[in-house]
């Protein structure tokens, strides 16, 4: 049996798919916004919580300060896929999402 918590976040950014292939979308190749919704996975050990979540939240959230500009976050040409493997890699998570105005995503499993 594994237990694990879970931290939702959302973040206002900017980004794009500058070598975007298909024509259809070529708008993707422009920076634009999206507010990124973000579901981090976390294993814990024990029910009385080894990672408070609280916490846990906000060490995400000042880990993806490193792509502020002031305003907003500057993903550049990261994708959501992207942004979540840097996620799980980086908090040892179970799994991480990201999606796009909550619309649109990626996962990333460990």
């Amino acid at each position: 049996m594994k237990t694990a918590i879970i931290c939702k976040l959302q973040v206002e950014g900017v980004h794009q798919w500058s070598k975007c292939p298909i024509e259809e979308v070529k708008f993707l190749r422009n920076p634009h916004r999206h507010i990124f919704y973000i579901v981090c996975e976390k294993e814990v050990f024990n029910d009385d919580r080894d990672v408070e979540f609280i916490v846990f939240k906000r060490k995400i959230t000042k880990y993806l300060n490193k792509y502020s500009n002031g305003e907003y976050l500057e993903f550049n040409n990261m994708s959501c896929e992207m942004i979540a493997r840097e996620l799980l890699y980086e908090f040892e998570l179970l799994k991480c999402e990201v999606f796009e105005d909550n619309e649109n995503g990626g996962i990333v499993y460990a």
